[in-house]
């Protein structure tokens, strides 16, 4: 009953068979790679298929001209909803929870690993011409679940490169790359493998990079960043942050102002980006990230004007803070990021009530990571331009620290990180809570690598077209 309903709306929708192959994008979500595919092929995707109604709402509302499926992969045959047409392009992110290594060292489920097999039976049921398959680099090593639930050692790999033979078997040349988004202009640095099949005789391509060295300039954190959003002190919280949160922020401060050749200063407040979630080894140091490059990102008081200074910091992987100035990490599903501020005033002219506490959190954390730090009872130590106790010079003239703040990201910043140049004209007001937005934000393909992507390997090009 439910696939005579599809088909009956298909029908509706797209008129009779064999006016042009098809497009689709068989784990639909918000609609990152279904932008991005569209911005290369220049018309809309076709079939748009997703069993989450609030990931399918929201793709529905970017993409009006697709034929929206709200179901598994498993429930809908392939022949019935193409209906004798041809598939030009299948594209597929299956999900990669149970793959990615951000899951850490917990079982896994088969049947969620098992979803890339339905490219494998569309290719099968309607051989598309080009196949474009996104996941985690981990997906390599897709191999056999032991008894507890977690992969075989001895056997990883084993059922990806089944999974890819069988493809090959199917008259497909198969191959696959783990490309970079921050190198095809997107502000954030997530790296992703990407595999391509083709059937139809063409050769696979692969995009060039267009930003990084010798090239056009990363895009940064910095740009993705609502300055104007108020970032509450660290100090007046009701919950106290947990203490490696707190020990980032302070490697975070060290490198990116205190230590920093050219501190991010935004005039009026001072911001950083910082991310939650999983700690360092142990007996790791807490790390930085730099705010200049793309982000995976206090008011402040005084005479006249102030200064601030900001860093991206990042609470899981171990990774502490990024420069405003780069891309931003890698954006999960979960809420990882958030932004932290150094307030800065005149030295001279500073006498906050959190100056002591701002003095006593630093010394306490930078004596935490070897540094050596020093009690507040006793002499203070010579006073470099770059002192561990707060005091910095920006552009030739010395200030202190007297706040430090931390907020965490706005679904819109981060939109605009995974989504780059896409990012203005997307409507994720479907998606109605802030944690929705975010879940669908960190599922998402980036556009520009899939735009890029599909543009090389554009199937509907004819060999002289391609060549040109």
């Amino acid at each position: 009953m439910i696939q005579r309903s599809l088909d009956w709306r298909f029908e509706l929708l797209r008129g009779p068979a064999g006016s042009g192959g098809l497009v689709v994008d068989l784990f639909a979500g918000g609609g990152g790679a279904s932008a991005g595919i569209e911005a290369a092929l220049g018309r809309p995707i076709d079939i748009a298929l997703n069993h989450d109604p609030v990931a399918l709402a929201v793709h529905k509302k970017n993409h009006p001209d697709a034929l929206h499926l709200e179901a598994s992969v498993w429930e809908v045959l392939p022949e019935d909803v193409t209906k004798g047409r041809p598939v030009d392009l299948l594209w597929a992110s299956p999900d990669c929870t149970h793959f990615s290594k951000a899951k850490g060292d917990v079982p896994k489920r088969q049947d969620i690993r098992s979803l890339a097999w339905a490219v494998v039976r569309w290719a099968k049921a309607v051989k598309p011409a080009v196949i474009m398959v996104e996941n985690v680099t981990e997906f390599r090593s897709w191999g056999p679940l032991g008894d507890d639930g977690r992969p075989q050692k001895d056997r990883l790999g084993q059922t990806f490169k089944r999974w890819r033979s069988t493809l090959q078997n199917l008259g497909y040349v198969v191959d696959a790359r783990v490309l970079d988004a921050s190198e095809y202009g997107a502000p954030t640095r997530r790296k992703r493998l990407f595999i391509v099949a083709r059937c139809d005789g063409q050769p696979i391509c692969w995009p060039l990079k267009t930003h990084g060295k010798d090239l056009l300039p990363t895009r940064s954190a910095a740009e993705c960043i609502q300055w104007d959003v108020p970032v509450p002190s660290i100090f007046d919280r009701k919950r106290p942050l947990a203490e490696k949160t707190l020990a980032r922020i302070a490697a975070g401060i060290k490198r990116y102002v205190l230590e920093a050749d050219e501190p991010f200063v935004v005039e009026g407040a001072a911001q950083s980006l910082i991310q939650t979630g999983w700690g360092e080894r142990e007996g790791q140091h807490p790390r930085c990230l730099d705010i200049h490059k793309p982000l995976g990102t206090v008011p402040a008081g005084g005479v006249k004007h102030a200064l601030v200074s900001a860093f991206l910091a990042r609470h899981f992987g171990g990774v502490v803070g990024k420069d405003m100035r780069e891309p931003i990490p890698t954006i999960t599903a979960k809420d990882h990021h958030s932004l932290a501020t150094a307030t800065l005033e005149p030295a001279c002219g500073a006498e906050a009530t959190k100056v002591p506490q701002v003095r006593a959190f630093l010394t306490t954390y930078y004596g935490s990571d070897g540094t050596g730090g020093q009690g507040l009872d006793e002499p203070m130590r010579t006073i470099r331009s770059k002192d561990c106790l707060g005091l910095v010079y920006v552009a030739g003239e010395e200030y202190q620290i007297v706040d430090i703040g931390m907020r965490m990201l706005e679904p819109g910043e981060l939109l605009r990180a995974q989504f780059g140049r896409f990012a203005d004209h997307y409507d994720m007001r479907e998606a109605r809570t802030k944690t929705a937005k975010v879940r669908l934000i960190g599922n998402s393909v980036c556009p520009e690598v899939a735009e890029a992507l599909v543009a090389v390997n554009n199937p509907t090009e004819t060999e002289e077209e391609a060549a040109a």
